[in-house]
């Protein structure tokens, strides 16, 4: 092999490396993919059985959105809210209880959307 064929080899196997890691870094979460996880999150976590005669008693909402998250909230019967902060870029979740009939706020955890996404 001399050497002008070894660095043409080496340059396309930089190339192909390349474009697979940029192909798998674009892939960003929307606001459906946000609300479709975090109520995907919400129906395997919490008992829904209580809002079956009245579903307007439990539901998750769509807030805020800036640059780099959407905050998708889940409230509850018992009048808790979730706060879903959702990173558009890795699917990251952070999840902060707030409770108003006491005024407490408190992190919940993390999650990541990605794990509560339907596969198609």
């Amino acid at each position: 092999m001399n050497k002008s064929h070894f660095i043409l080899v080496f340059a396309s196997c930089i190339l192909l490396l390349c474009s697979c890691s940029t192909k798998v870094a674009k892939q960003t979460v929307t606001a459906e993919m946000a609300m479709e996880g975090v109520s995907n999150y919400c129906h395997r976590e919490y008992d829904w059985s209580v809002a079956e005669d009245n579903p307007s008693i439990m539901g998750v909402m769509m807030e805020e959105e800036t640059d780099s998250m959407y905050q998708v909230v889940f409230r509850s019967y018992t009048g808790a809210l979730v706060n879903f902060y959702v990173n558009k870029v890795n699917g990251e979740t952070r999840l902060e209880e707030y409770v108003p009939a006491l005024d407490v706020k408190s992190e919940v955890g993390t999650i990541n959307l990605f794990d509560y996404l339907e596969q198609k």
